[in-house]
């Protein structure tokens, strides 16, 4: 097949570090396995990576309510144990760590203590569907994906913008089936969206009001298991992709060009992804399925590095 630009180039991922037997909960039911895996029991099932400035990785574990961190060097720690459903998490640039809880919203952790709040619980009372993924602007507003089980049959899933100073909470669109991964471009004109249930990603235009406007189709997928799951942004301003159910994460241009994509060693279930590395070229992904965080190396000859991870202002 003759492509109008050039074909990605292919890297494949190595086995950075993962979950020590000591940390996995092999024949241990949950009630989140029970839902999702038909109760199939799993060990773990991690999501949510995030760098802190020390250069320590954060990840989720959604079935057993885990936080852990893992350092420079590949050694991972168990943070804290919980009652909900860790799903995505980020950390603010004055060092707050916040948590996307299908189960219970919003959470706050504590690094020090290991200790998680509640943040946010609802929208006015009126509880969320499941919060699953969120991204800090630059001003420190919190955008946040509430996807619960929505899907094609139930095109309802919504997406926030939440700023913890004021409360302020905005609804910025309320017809998404299944919203998953965000994160705006440099400019924060608009606000990329996996689409996982309709295998697609969506770009969200911001309006200088704040509002979303002329919402459209950014990037359509296709097979697989699930979909889009996690999103990173380039320094390029290109978007990273994890094709969570194909073992696949596409790095695109701006214009959503495929430049390169990476292969999993493991397993299909590339969930999310985030840029780390002394120059920030090097992407860390989670492989849920086997409970193994990935490393892929991008080559000098692509120019393609992480955005910086702490641009907006700390206030």
């Amino acid at each position: 097949m003759t492509y109008p630009f050039p074909e990605p180039v292919v890297i494949d991922a190595e086995v950075f570090t993962e979950l020590p037997a000591s940390l996995r909960r092999g024949g241990v039911s949950s009630y989140w396995a029970d839902r999702n895996r038909r109760g199939q029991t799993v060990d773990s099932f991690i999501e949510g990576p995030s760098f802190d400035r020390q250069g320590n990785l954060y990840f989720v574990d959604i079935p057993f309510g885990r936080i852990f961190r893992c350092d420079p060097r590949g050694n991972i720690e168990q943070i804290a144990d919980y009652d909900g459903q860790p799903n995505g998490l980020k950390i603010h640039a004055d060092g707050r760590i916040f948590i996307a809880d299908f189960q219970n919203g919003i959470m706050q952790l504590d690094p020090a203590t290991g200790e998680v709040t509640h943040a946010l619980r609802d929208c006015d009372t009126e509880g969320f569907k499941g919060c699953n993924d969120l991204h800090f602007g630059r001003d420190g507003a919190l955008y946040f994906t509430d996807q619960g089980q929505t899907g094609l049959q139930d095109p309802t899933g919504r997406v926030y913008r939440w700023q913890p100073e004021t409360g302020t909470l905005t609804c910025l669109i309320d017809k998404v089936p299944s919203p998953n991964g965000l994160v705006l471009d440099r400019d924060e004109h608009v606000l990329f969206l996996a689409v996982t249930r309709a295998n697609a990603v969506w770009g969200l235009p911001l309006s200088p009001s704040g509002r979303v406007n002329k919402a459209g189709l950014f990037l359509q997928f296709s097979g697989g298991r699930a979909g889009p799951d996690g999103l990173a942004l380039t320094a390029q301003n290109g978007v990273v992709v994890c094709q969570t159910g194909m073992g696949l994460v596409w790095v695109h241009d701006a214009l959503g060009r495929p430049v390169a994509v990476v292969r999993s060693p493991r397993g299909l279930g590339t969930t999310n992804c985030a840029f780390g590395g002394v120059d920030g070229r090097t992407l860390f992904i989670t492989e849920s399925d086997s409970g193994a965080i990935l490393r892929a190396e991008f080559p000098q000859e692509l120019d393609i590095s992480g955005a910086p991870m702490f641009a907006h202002a700390t206030g």
